[in-house]
């Protein structure tokens, strides 16, 4: 059943993922991979929420937890391709870009992970 859910909860990601990334650069442009970096920012918060949350209370039960957490952050995460972009712009020599690319990801992406594990501790 599990094997299940975080196959059908990461179609559901997959899904999430286009969708936001396409949208963002629709609204920001492509001067930088905002796209991947919306979703990382996103995708931080939502499993530090989730994780911190659903270990906390019974009211998401393990087997969906499993599914939102591997199967959907699975799916919606992008840090893959955060590394892909990342080395593209390094190779077009376009290093202030890639370096803060790298900064903007982690750093954005380490405070929206405590924002969401701060929320889901005071539900």
């Amino acid at each position: 059943m599990q094997l299940l859910l975080i196959g059908l909860f990461g179609g559901f990601g997959c899904v999430t993922r286009y969708l936001v990334s396409g949208w963002t650069y629709q609204v920001l442009g492509r001067a930088l991979p905002y796209g991947t970096l919306v979703v990382n920012i996103g995708g931080s918060f939502l499993l530090g929420f989730l994780m911190t949350f659903g270990l906390r209370s019974t009211l998401i039960p393990s087997g969906l937890r499993v599914g939102l957490t591997i199967g959907f952050m699975g799916g919606f995460t992008t840090f893959s391709t955060f590394s892909f972009e990342t080395l593209k712009l390094i190779e077009e020599g376009s290093f202030i870009q890639a370096g803060t690319n790298v900064i903007l990801n982690v750093l954005l992406c380490l405070v929206f992970a405590a924002a969401g594990m701060m929320l889901a501790r005071q539900i």
